[in-house]
């Protein structure tokens, strides 16, 4: 007799979650767990994207217009002038004590041409001293190359 019992309990354990979780699902909503998580969407835009004031800003650009190219990155090279607060140093390249860092007159050297900032070599070079530029060097004060050349 304890079969019918159970399968009563069963029966109506069903039902009841059945009728939990059921709930919304008569009328057009539906319930949905967090887990599940939901889709969010938005019409499609028929106006204009943003103010339509030329002068302003933040205006919208036209899609099919040219755009100019992105900047590129400076060489170190004689052609560049210095930049404001630039130094210069004379003297022979050392290798540092970590692999890959180069060192004149105390000075860190960071950028610059690889040929002619190689160990062993008299140069001048232009740039700006960086104190408190963090590098993984771990010696002289770090000096960004703006331009190098040999002699």
């Amino acid at each position: 007799m304890k079969t019918p019992r159970t399968l009563l309990v069963a029966l109506a354990v069903c039902a009841t979650l059945g009728a939990c979780g059921g709930q919304g699902a008569g009328d057009a909503t539906s319930a949905t767990s967090p887990s599940e998580g939901s889709t969010v969407t938005s019409p499609p835009s028929t106006g204009p994207a943003g103010p339509t004031d030329p002068t302003d800003p933040v205006a919208p650009t036209d899609p099919v217009a040219p755009t100019a190219p992105p900047p590129t990155k400076p060489t170190a090279g004689p052609s560049r002038p210095p930049g404001p607060g630039a130094m210069t140093l004379t003297g022979v390249v050392e290798a540092g004590v970590e692999p890959g860092c180069r060192m004149l007159d105390g000075y860190q050297l960071i950028g610059g041409p690889a040929d002619v900032l190689a160990a062993g070599a008299k140069v001048t070079v232009t740039g700006q001293p960086k104190p408190d530029m963090l590098t993984t060097c771990q010696q002289g004060t770090p000096f960004v190359v703006e331009s190098a050349r040999r002699g």
